[in-house]
């Protein structure tokens, strides 16, 4: 690639990447912050567990319905205009949960969160196609993502912050102030994204006509016209296993997105404030550990016994964090093992079916296998909210999910022997971490593109009836 490649694509990641990144971290932090809130919410409106476990997962009830709904308004009315109705919409409902007094309205506010933000991911992932080339697109991809950990890493001190200290500010509890101070960044990132963002390179004035072209030409049509065998996807049981699989790694997840806050509670922290800042402490040994097990993996070409070993190391650690109810450093200890382990599982996982899958059943594979695996969002706050009001402790439900995740390891290994993947080493260009990125961005932009397809040939169905 030419210095002059080099300098338009770098020109089109310093223009397009800080608010799209930015947005991803509140985001992120719209949806978790409810784990903070907790602290002293369900107090102050006299929710037991069980509400509180329900109402942080009815949000992927709302996000699963409404994902593709939400992405087939992309190509109607362009990615500028559906990433600013998405986060203004998410910001002033994300606020709204300042105003919840019952469990009804928090439900409703939750399913209505997940709703809203919906499309989002996809919605970003499928417009970064439009920009960069696929041989770019890992990189470009992985800075992206990268913003869950900050959103960890910056949301807790700063959630525990406003919790304390704005504390009966104008009348109003510290959540209260919390949900309305992250939800207005969403709110003011949609309206300046409006004018940031173009549908299009060739609807962008900040590129000269030679940079529009040049990427015209390299990028070519999102849609390569490729065709999935989704009724071979819908009737291959190894995808079902898979989703097993990711779905027990999610439910760990969100134990510590939505839990995370009260489990440093119960080891003897009352200061919102200092749990915010002793809960980035998991998320910064998180992205260290990604680094360095990815690294390893991507060293040696094996990615089996590494998901495997992470899932099993985070199974034990949650069990641990059980038995050390009197020591802070050990349960963070414990608590960091656990998130190395889950955050590191995440990438490892998805250099499995994109290495199983052929490239033509890779889209709809990846779609089945997320849309069955974020049910465990769901399934996590729930019936740890269940079982901590009907037993008074989480341990119950910790132990619970470390059995998931030792099935869902044991599965892996069961039902994927090494042979179906042989051959796929790091000498393999779909093995090298970059391309790994793009191959799955590129499965969820053709899925969204044949998503919105589905969508367009509908609505002429429907105005030919």
């Amino acid at each position: 690639m030419t210095e002059n490649q080099k300098d338009v694509y770098a020109k089109v990641a310093w223009k397009l990447l800080p608010i799209l990144f930015i947005s991803y971290i509140v985001s992120y932090l719209d949806r978790v912050n409810i784990g903070f809130a907790a602290l002293r919410m369900q107090q102050d409106l006299n929710f037991s567990d069980a509400i509180y476990g329900l109402g942080a997962g009815v949000f992927f009830i709302g996000y699963v319905l409404f994902e593709v709904p939400s992405n087939l308004f992309l190509t109607r009315i362009g990615a500028r205009k559906t990433i600013m109705r998405i986060m203004i919409a998410w910001g002033i409902v994300s606020s709204c949960m300042m105003f919840v007094k019952t469990p009804m309205q928090f439900y409703i506010i939750r399913f209505l969160l997940g709703a809203f933000e919906a499309g989002f991911f996809p919605g970003i992932i499928l417009y970064l196609t439009y920009w960069f080339p696929a041989h770019r697109r890992g990189g470009i991809i992985a800075v992206f993502m990268s913003a869950i950990a900050i959103a960890g890493i910056v949301g807790g001190p700063v959630s525990g912050w406003i919790i304390k200290y704005m504390d009966g500010t104008h009348g109003l509890h510290g959540w209260q102030w919390m949900f309305l101070l992250e939800g207005a960044p969403a709110i003011i990132l949609g309206i300046i994204a409006a004018f940031i963002l173009a549908d299009s390179p060739q609807e962008a004035k900040w590129l000269t006509a030679a940079e529009r072209s040049q990427i015209a030409r390299e990028v070519g049509s999102p849609n390569d016209g490729s065709k999935h065998d989704l009724k071979d996807v819908v009737r291959n049981p190894r995808v079902y296993a898979l989703a097993l699989v990711y779905f027990s790694v999610i439910c760990g997840l969100y134990i510590l997105g939505f839990w995370l806050p009260s489990m440093i509670k119960n080891y003897g922290v009352a200061d919102p404030f200092h749990i915010g800042l002793l809960t980035a402490v998991p998320f910064i040994a998180s992205a260290l550990g990604m680094i360095i097990i990815g690294r390893h993996s991507d060293a040696t070409g094996e990615r089996r016994w590494h998901l495997f070993s992470c899932m099993i190391v985070t199974a034990i650690a949650l069990v641990a964090c059980t038995s050390v109810p009197d020591s802070l450093v050990l349960g963070l200890v414990f608590l960091s093992v656990a998130a190395v382990g889950l955050y590191a599982a995440m990438p490892l996982f998805w250099t499995i079916p994109t290495l199983y899958l052929s490239s033509n059943a890779a889209a709809g594979g990846i779609a089945l296998i997320n849309s069955l695996a974020l049910f465990g969002g769901f399934t996590s706050p729930a019936v740890l909210g269940f079982v901590k009001t009907n037993t008074g402790s989480i341990n119950a439900g910790l132990y619970f999910f470390a059995a998931v995740l030792t099935v869902g390891a044991c599965v892996l290994i069961w039902t994927i022997p090494r042979r179906l993947i042989m051959g796929k080493s790091i000498h393999n260009p779909d093995m090298d971490a970059g391309r790994l990125v793009s191959r799955v961005a590129g499965s969820l932009g053709s899925l969204a593109e044949g998503n919105l397809a589905a969508g367009r040939f509908h609505a002429k169905d429907a105005s030919a009836k």
